[in-house]
């Protein structure tokens, strides 16, 4: 149990100079207490030197000693306890209040608790899996489909994996996989466990990392990673050395201190903030965006309010949605072979004064910005086919998109009746194109006729009729869309890169003590440990040796110092 040794002299004289008032001071081992005391004048002062002393092999315990004197009461003053040894911050400040210790001892029980599991390890990763097996099943459920879709896609009566019915995908939001509550309660989750394990460990670490104090134990300086003794050197040599190797030199009296690479403690701190700034941006993409998709003929105008739709219950339009488009004209580029390499579009935006604001030619890739919409270039196709009939016309005859038989390749047909409305067999000649660039077709018994390309006014007659293909309309596939999700994630991936090339720095610590005319060093890092020892090596290779004075006429001296 704890004793306390007070000299009964003090004792004595505490008694003869009663009623003296001594408030309780809280007590560190070794401490000292001033005590004053003034009567009619006269002032008495005294010290009280006080030792705790502990059975041995206990720890002391964690509650405060204090001397207590009948009679007295309130309330000690601050006590700053010094470490021998620390500097800078290296020492540390206990503060008490009438509420008792300023710090973690004001957090209820529940909230640390709530903090600890959030910080757990396995919990995080489990999280993660979680988000991954939920982004592989919106990969395989299709998403932003009809309810009729879903119903022919997950029947009930044959539902996939044997349970996995169009309830589940409905209920949970699965056809909308990245703005289901499931999707962003698992990352809000996420998110607060790396909150807390920023909150509960990489602080802490930072704050420890940023301590620093001097070792005057050559013993000690000797158990680190790295320990080596230099004969004949200077501790100030070596500071020299260190300075000019990028280290950060203290020094006091025979000892120095020195670090470098303080910014790789930082780092995690770093890749957590951008990990929750991705986060962060990708929800408010799922919950504040608006996104459409439009097909427009070649000279036709659409606004897009009308095709954007809200994405999430944060999604807010703007003005720039009152905004009118024209698609001006549609062209594409091919190879040589034929095939379709590029296609664009020129578009003009007016505002709802009719005053062209904009105009630009998009293309795949190159997609046109104003006030928060992009515009982007994603397909085509061919509405329609204008052509000449015995001179006549032209005519507009629509274009219909026919399905092929496996591939990706694109086919249109258009038909122009040449027979008898009335009749019962309607027949005409029949027209395919699968891009801009030609059209074939066939009379009305259905046997290939000919090619002719649109704008050649090349003449083709089929079944007495005379057909001219003035001009092949296409039409845009447009998608528009507004993310204020993506400036957000833009920065997390940029802060990403950068704190994840900062973390491979080395966060080095070195000590060092004069030790008569040798230097103890040690050291220790947090990476690159295998190659730590050879570049210590190095950098003391370049210390300097000391060599002692030849002239018997002046006393010896050691150069360097």
């Amino acid at each position: 149990m704890e004793t306390l040794k007070i000299s009964s002299r003090i004792s004595l004289v505490q008694n003869q100079i009663l009623p003296l008032n001594i408030k309780p001071y809280s007590l560190i081992h070794n401490s000292r207490i001033l005590g004053v005391y003034n009567n009619k004048g006269r002032t008495f002062s005294f010290t009280l030197t006080c030792k705790l002393d502990t059975v041995k092999g206990n720890k002391p315990s964690k509650e405060k000693s204090r001397i207590s004197v009948p009679g007295s009461d309130g309330v000690a003053p601050p006590v700053v306890e010094s470490e021998e040894g620390s500097v800078g911050n290296g020492g540390r400040k206990v503060e008490e209040t009438k509420n008792g210790v300023v710090g973690f001892g004001l957090l209820k029980k529940l909230p640390r608790k709530v903090v600890g599991i959030l910080s757990n390890l396995p919990l995080a990763i489990a999280e993660m899996f979680a988000i991954a097996a939920l982004m592989a099943l919106g990969t395989f459920i299709d998403q932003g489909e009809a309810p009729d879709y879903y119903f022919q896609k997950f029947p009930e009566d044959h539902p996939p994996l044997g349970f996995f019915s169009w309830r589940w995908v409905l209920t949970l939001g699965f056809d909308h996989m990245f703005s289901s509550p499931v999707f962003l309660g698992t990352l809000a989750l996420l998110g607060a466990s790396l909150m807390a394990c920023t909150y509960t460990t990489q602080i802490p670490l930072v704050k420890v990392a940023r301590r620093w104090s001097f070792l005057q134990s050559a013993e000690t300086i000797r158990k680190q990673e790295y320990a080596d003794t230099l004969p004949r050197a200077s501790v100030k040599d070596l500071g020299v050395i260190l300075m000019g190797d990028g280290y950060e030199v203290f020094s006091k009296g025979p000892a120095l201190y020195a670090f470098k690479g303080l910014a790789g403690r930082f780092s995690p701190i770093g890749v957590h903030i951008s990990l929750l700034l991705i986060m962060a941006g990708g929800t408010l993409s799922a919950v504040g965006s608006f996104r459409g998709a439009v097909t427009v003929p070649q000279g036709l105008n659409f606004v897009a309010g009308d095709v954007l739709a809200p994405s999430g219950f944060l999604s807010t339009p703007s003005d720039a949605f009152s905004t009118e488009i024209r698609v001006n004209r549609f062209s594409m580029d091919y190879y040589d072979s034929g095939e379709v390499s590029q296609f664009h579009t020129d578009l003009s935006l007016f505002d709802l004064k009719g005053k062209e604001v904009m105009r630009k030619t998009i293309s795949v890739n190159d997609p046109l910005r104003y006030g928060g919409i992009t515009i982007y270039q994603t397909d085509w196709s061919i509405s329609a086919l204008q052509v000449l009939k015995d001179d006549e016309g032209p005519f507009n005859l629509a274009m219909a998109p026919l399905q092929l038989n496996g591939g990706d390749k694109k086919l249109f047909g258009t038909f122009l009746p040449v027979a008898d409305d009335n009749s019962p067999n309607v027949k005409g000649i029949s027209m395919l194109a699968r891009d801009l660039q030609s059209v074939i077709l066939y009379d009305k018994e259905g046997k290939f006729a000919g090619v002719r390309r649109p704008n050649s006014n090349l003449p083709i007659e089929i079944d007495g009729i005379k057909i001219v293909i003035a001009d092949a309309i296409g039409s845009s596939g447009l998608d528009l869309k507004t993310d204020p999700g993506v400036p957000v994630v833009y920065a997390g991936f940029g802060a990403l890169m950068l704190t994840t090339c900062i973390s491979y720095l080395s966060h080095t610590q070195l000590w060092a003590l004069q030790d008569g005319t040798s230097v103890v060093v040690g050291g220790k890092t947090n990476r690159a440990k295998g190659e730590f020892p050879d570049t210590m090596n190095r950098l003391l290779d370049q210390v300097p040796e000391l060599v002692e004075s030849s002239s018997p006429e002046e006393p010896n001296i050691l150069s360097g110092l």
